[in-house]
């Protein structure tokens, strides 16, 4: 059964989802996990790609856009519409809907910032996963 992890940024806390993603791909990678990044559109795809190229200066993630990659060949990959191939270890979800594909992941994180409507959106899908029987875990992070 697909572990469930939320991280939410604490009041106050700098940056946004987008940031928490970044810095949590830089923790799991090390690991040696594939990770798919959902988001949810080709906007929110570019901007996180750009972002993981800059967070941090000596920090390096190999990504790219699961369609324009060689999913062989990237280990970190961030889709909107793509189906997920192969990919099975971790996903991020950073869209505001449950993925329909997640069950096939070994965990799956889910973001929450400081934006009402992605709280609500959050409040619902951990409802949706409770209400399954799935294990929930809560962590809040300050950025």
């Amino acid at each position: 059964m697909t572990r469930i992890d939320f991280y939410s940024l604490k009041e106050h806390s700098g940056g946004d989802r987008f940031l928490l993603a970044c810095r949590l791909v830089e923790r799991i990678h090390p690991a040696g996990h594939r990770i798919l990044i959902q988001v949810t559109d080709r906007d929110q795809a570019c901007h996180l790609d750009r972002l993981l190229w800059t967070f941090k200066q000596q920090s390096f993630l190999p990504h790219g856009l699961a369609n324009d990659s060689d999913r062989e060949l990237t280990p970190i990959l961030i889709g909107h519409d793509e189906d997920p191939g192969e990919e099975n270890q971790v996903l991020i979800n950073l869209s505001q809907d449950v993925p329909e594909f997640f069950g096939r992941f070994e965990r799956l994180c889910e973001l929450i910032d400081q934006d009402a409507s992605v709280r609500e959106a959050g409040r619902k899908r951990y409802a949706y996963y409770r209400d399954r029987g799935y294990p929930l875990h809560h962590h809040e992070i300050q950025l």
